[in-house]
């Protein structure tokens, strides 16, 4: 399941790894990535396994699964072609929060004494690869805490809070709350939101239906849903997929802007000059009264 486990607060503590599986915060015994390159990933654990991490509280520079020894040195290459390590694409790519589960260890201020901890809800701004400690190749994922998402109080004091560069990031940790808030409201809506936009990537396999364009990244396709009636007031589009665009960047700024609106016959009307055609799916109809009100919203 993506997003929050059911009936587990932030800030729970399990004494093992079974007993955070039995909570459905991290279902893999020994496994630190939960999830497929279909679905992307659930869950995380931040345990100290590699030497390469960095836990900054809010932010976590997370090494990738693969090419270990049983001592923990890292032997060989690691590759995105790792389930664990296409899962986190997949989250970066879709835009889908993971969970983050911390392990006592000596490594991160932010670790717990004993046991595990539910952290809360993070997403994966980006990643890359690297040379690692030991001198191989590793794929690391940046993952940054939602806005809701407390920031766990420091546990261990006395190690030095580096600044997580050349990413960005305050020298300065955060200082945390005792009592947070819990809201997580906003992020089921995007859970919810992405099924939708998700599909219909899928139905276009990520070709923008504007100018065609595949953008293609190591580990995957990117492209971005675009509603074609804006959600929320005071627009209140529906949240389905007749009226939802698969779109390149670019066009889906243009698009959002007014810069580009349809046509009742989806012909392209780009700055007032009509163009050619949206490309369309047979499996992917197009909501009329959604076009027309986004035409009628930029008046064109």
């Amino acid at each position: 399941m993506i997003g929050d486990a059911l009936n587990v607060e932030v800030g729970q503590e399990f004494s093992t790894r079974k007993l955070a599986a039995a909570a459905g915060v991290h279902r893999p015994f020994q496994s630190g990535i939960c999830g497929t390159k279909k679905d992307g990933a659930e869950s995380i654990v931040v345990s100290g396994g590699y030497k390469d991490d960095q836990d900054f509280g809010d932010v976590i520079v997370y090494t990738g699964h693969g090419g270990r020894d049983s001592s923990g040195n890292q032997v060989s290459d690691q590759s995105l072609d790792d389930s664990g390590n296409a899962a986190l694409v997949t989250s970066h790519l879709e835009g889908l929060p993971v969970r983050v589960v911390r392990g006592a260890h000596k490594g991160s201020p932010y670790a717990p004494s004993k046991g595990y901890r539910y952290d809360g809800l993070y997403r994966v701004t980006n990643y890359g690869s690297t040379q690692g400690i030991d001198g191989f190749l590793i794929w690391q994922f940046r993952l940054e805490a939602y806005e809701d998402t407390p920031i766990p109080v420091l546990v261990q004091q006395t190690l030095p809070i580096a600044d997580p560069a050349p990413t960005g990031g305050s020298t300065q940790p955060p200082a945390g709350n005792e009592a947070p808030e819990r809201l997580t409201t906003s992020v089921q809506r995007i859970v919810r939101s992405n099924a939708v936009k998700r599909q219909v990537k899928e139905w276009h396999n990520h070709a923008c239906q504007i100018c065609g364009l595949t953008v293609a990244l190591p580990g995957g396709k990117y492209s971005e849903g675009a509603h074609i009636q804006a959600l929320g007031s005071p627009h209140n589009g529906p949240d389905t997929t007749d009226n939802v665009l698969c779109l390149c960047p670019t066009c889906h700024v243009l698009f959002d802007g007014g810069a580009i609106v349809l046509a009742d016959d989806l012909t392209i009307v780009q700055d007032g000059k009509p163009g050619e055609k949206l490309r369309t799916s047979p499996k992917h109809g197009i909501n009329p009264a959604c076009v027309a009100l986004h035409r009628e919203r930029w008046r064109q």
